[in-house]
C-alpha cells in the first residue's frame, strides 16, 4: 500500500534518545493534540549510559489517520529530543525470512506458530543450503529457495540471499540453525535485521556437539540464546534466553532434544517481540519491552 495513503487507527511509537526532563510529556501532548489515546506504554531509562528508552500503543478517538501526516507531525518532537524512532501501523505484519540448515525443530516451531496465527508475522519463504526441509516447508505452503554454498561460491550465494531479501521486502531474516557464518559485509548490511539462535548460554559450550560436551562435563543447566547477529561470531546483542535443569541420568541424546525445545521456544519469543516492536538495540545490548 502507498504509505501516502495509508490509513491507520492503532499505531506503536518506539524510540530511544538522550534522557532528560519532558520526554515523555511532550509525546504524549503531541498524540493527544492528533487526537490519539494511549493505549499500552513501557518506559526504561538506562542511568549509566543516561539513556532513555519507550514503546507507546496509541488508538485514535477520531477515525482513520494518515500515518504518513501523524509521522510528519511527531519529526519535530523527535528532533527536539534527538530520538532514534519508528512509528508504523501496529497491524502491520513483519516480512519474515528464514534461513535453515539439516535441523527444523525451530523451522517447524515458527511454521506451526504462523499457520496457528500466534506469531504476528509473514513468512515470506525458506532459504536453505541443503534439500532437507523442502517436504516440510512446502507443506505449510511457503516458498522454498535452495540455495547450497561451498567456500568458492559463499560470496555469490549470500549475494542471491540480499537480492531476495530486497525483492521480498523483508524486515527480519531469521537463522533458524543455519549452519553457516554470514560474511562481515553481510552481517553490516542486515545490522539489527537478523536474529539467530545459539545451543547454549553465551558464552558457553561452542563448536561440534555441545550437548555431549555439557554430558561430558555433567552441567545441571542447558539453555539457549537468542541474539541478533553481527561480525563478531556470537557475540550480538541477546534478546532472549531460556534454561532447563537436568541431572545425571539425562543422556547425550536426551540433552538434545531437551536443547532442541528450548531453542524453538526461545527463538520463537525473539521473534515474535521483535515483530511487535518491542526490542530496542542499546550498544550492546538490548531493551525488551516484553509486557
Amino acid at each position: 500500500m502507498n504509505q501516502e495513503k495509508q490509513l491507520v487507527s492503532e499505531l506503536v511509537l518506539t524510540f530511544s534518545c538522550p534522557d532528560q526532563p519532558g520526554i515523555v510529556a511532550a509525546v504524549a501532548n503531541l498524540f493527544a493534540l492528533q487526537g490519539f489515546n494511549i493505549r499500552e506504554s513501557s518506559q526504561f531509562e538506562d542511568t549509566h549510559q543516561r539513556r532513555f528508552f519507550m514503546r507507546t500503543v496509541f488508538e485514535t478517538l477520531e477515525g482513520p489517520k494518515s500515518l504518513v501526516d501523524v509521522q510528519s507531525a511527531f519529526r519535530a518532537v523527535a528532533d527536539r529530543y534527538q530520538m532514534e524512532w519508528r512509528l508504523s501501523d501496529l497491524h502491520r505484519r513483519t516480512r519474515v525470512l528464514i534461513a535453515v540448515s539439516k535441523w527444523g525443530h525451530c523451522l517447524n516451531n515458527l511454521l506451526n506458530k504462523n499457520k496457528r496465527g500466534s506469531l504476528p508475522v509473514e513468512i515470506v519463504g525458506v532459504v536453505s543450503n541443503h534439500q532437507d526441509m523442502r517436504e516440510l516447508v512446502e507443506w505449510y505452503g511457503v516458498d522454498y529457495h535452495y540455495m547450497p554454498v561451498s567456500k568458492e561460491t559463499k560470496a555469490e550465494q549470500e549475494g542471491q540471499i540480499l537480492d531476495l531479501i530486497e525483492a521480498e521486502q523483508v524486515d527480519l531474516l531469521v537463522l533458524a540453525r543455519y549452519m553457516q557464518i554470514l560474511s562481515v559485509d553481510m552481517t553490516a548490511k542486515l545490522k539489527g535485521r537478523a536474529i539467530n539462535i545459539h545451543h547454549s548460554f553465551l558464552p558457553g559450550f561452542k563448536g561440534a556437539k555441545p550437548y555431549h560436551q555439557a554430558y561430558e562435563r555433567g552441567v545441571k543447566l542447558i539453555g539457549a540464546t537468542a541474539h541478533f547477529v553481527t561480525g563478531d561470531l556470537d557475540e550480538g546483542p541477546i534478546i532472549e534466553q531460556d534454561v532447563e535443569r537436568v541431572s545425571h541420568i539425562n543422556q547425550p541424546e536426551e540433552l538434545v532434544e531437551i536443547g532442541r525445545d528450548i531453542e524453538s521456544r526461545v527463538l520463537g519469543r525473539a521473534v515474535r517481540w521483535f515483530a511487535q516492536q518491542r526490542v530496542l538495540l542499546n550498544g550492546n545490548k538490548t531493551v525488551v519491552f516484553s509486557r
